[in-house]
């Protein structure tokens, strides 16, 4: 009988990911300089539940992920008419998003309960409700960004030996997945 991570494996060769690495959740650096790059230079921070404040502090956002023992991380491509036009970056998100999902359902069905993290500064909803401090209407549909939680995706890249970077107007997205295998 085959074991879960060799059925989990079997079922992702169905998505179109490109790389993908695990992980022991400890291995996982957290850092504090990642919010300040998310307050200083994203426009959604602090208008969205996917993001900083609203996500709660990086000591926060690692205990939640640290109540996990291992760890997925995997990237999917996306070509641009140009890399620097955020909207066309961000028209390209969708198919990962779908995709993050899809690979979330066979996460659950094979181990329960994970953390999925991913490239959202969500926009599930034309009006987040985060600013006027009602509850998020999709809290199951929303993937928090990665960088939110204070992990550095380069690092993580590294750390998983998957490619950061792969040549002008193509996107990677990358998505983790916090889960316990036992």
């Amino acid at each position: 009988m085959a074991n879960k991570k060799d059925v989990l494996e079997a079922r992702l060769a169905s998505f179109p990911l490109v790389e993908y690495g695990f992980l022991d959740a400890a291995d996982i650096e957290f850092s504090e300089k990642i919010r300040t790059v998310c307050e200083t230079e994203c426009l959604r921070y602090g208008t969205t539940w996917a993001c900083p404040p609203a996500v709660g502090t990086v000591a926060e956002c690692e205990k939640r992920c640290r109540a996990y023992s291992d760890f997925f991380v995997f990237t999917t491509m996306a070509e641009v008419d140009d890399i620097t036009d955020p909207v066309s970056v961000r028209a390209s998100q969708k198919d990962h998003e779908d995709t993050a999902r899809e690979v979330r359902k066979v996460f659950r069905e094979l181990y329960g309960g994970c953390l999925m993290l991913s490239t959202e500064s969500c926009a599930i909803c034309g009006d987040c409700t985060y600013p006027q401090g009602k509850p998020c209407r999709y809290p199951e549909r929303m993937l928090p960004c990665i960088e939110s939680h204070g992990i550095v995706v380069t690092n993580l890249a590294e750390k998983a030996g998957i490619s950061y970077l792969s040549g002008y107007n193509t996107v990677v997205w990358f998505t983790a997945i916090f889960f316990n295998a036992d």
